[in-house]
């Protein structure tokens, strides 16, 4: 009697023991696959297509030759800083996300370029009305800008 128990279990091993290797191999290429199709989506050129705001845009000084030697997160702290004043700084903190998020290299100035339209629009807004724009781009990296500016 002992002799059949052993075989049901090990049967009842059998099956469970298989789907287990092979989701264990084809769950790793699944993956694989699908973050090199995420990677594939990603615009890695810097070019845009819709309104993102990238730090390669030039448009706002276009032909001066002082602007091609300028770096990208200083010409995207510019045209958002032209933005929060001709817009509102809740777009400037919008197209600075995006920016961000479609090019990854900018994560490190985000902060300074938060804190720089923080200041800004302390003072085209006023301190009360420039702190009801804030929002957790880059953290707290406005309002610590609109605090700086306010004290």
């Amino acid at each position: 009697m002992k002799h059949s128990t052993n075989q049901q279990t090990r049967r009842g091993r059998g099956p469970a023991r298989r789907i287990g290797r092979t989701l264990a191999f084809v769950l790793p290429v699944v993956l694989v696959l699908s973050g090199t199709l995420a990677v594939t989506r990603v615009n890695w050129s810097g070019s845009t297509s819709g309104p993102v705001l990238t730090a390669a845009d030039t448009s706002t000084s276009a032909g001066t030759p002082r602007a091609a030697k300028r770096a990208p997160q200083d010409l995207l702290r510019d045209q958002l800083l032209t933005e929060l004043q001709e817009e509102n700084p809740g777009v400037a903190l919008t197209h600075l996300q995006q920016a961000v998020n479609g090019r990854p290299s900018l994560a490190k100035h985000c902060a300074s370029i938060a804190r720089a339209l923080g200041q800004a629009a302390v003072r085209v807004y006023g301190p009360t009305r420039a702190q009801s724009y804030a929002r957790p781009v880059c953290d707290t990296a406005f309002a610590t800008g609109v605090a700086a500016a306010h004290t």
